[in-house]
């Protein structure tokens, strides 16, 4: 939207009332197929079922390392995904607590392939924001 705000296509109100439209559509219709993918999608949690403890804290952990990364990457200016960092974490507390066995690579690979389709306008993006993120 900051390409259209900036060449006077619509107000920055007009983008705020689209961004709001949109958030709300996207959480209401497909927030729920989400929770359940990163819930129940990710990692087989049958492998933690004589454990239950290392699956919740496992989840946890993942939950404040995502947290922690995105504060520190914001601080520094740097872009962030908040849904990379948490699936990240879960994927590296599954192959910290057990092995490769646990991770949904099927569902891995097609969570990582809609990251890359939906980054087709990464260079615009990049460009106009962040062309140089190293120099302060």
């Amino acid at each position: 939207m900051g390409t259209s705000v900036g060449s006077g296509a619509i107000t920055i109100w007009q983008a705020v009332i689209i961004a709001d439209i949109f958030e709300f559509l996207g959480a209401w219709l497909a927030g729920g197929q989400v929770n359940q993918t990163i819930s129940k999608g990710l990692i087989h949690t049958q492998v933690f079922a004589a454990d239950p403890h290392v699956l919740a804290t496992g989840m946890l952990s993942a939950l404040l390392g995502a947290g922690t990364f995105l504060v520190i990457s914001s601080v520094r200016g740097l872009p962030v995904s908040t849904g990379q960092s948490i699936i990240g974490g879960i994927i590296g507390f599954a192959l910290v607590a057990v092995d490769f066995d646990p991770i949904n690579w099927s569902e891995i690979v097609s969570i990582v392939l809609s990251w890359i389709i939906s980054r087709r306008s990464l260079p615009e993006y990049w460009h106009s924001c962040c062309s140089n993120p190293f120099a302060r």
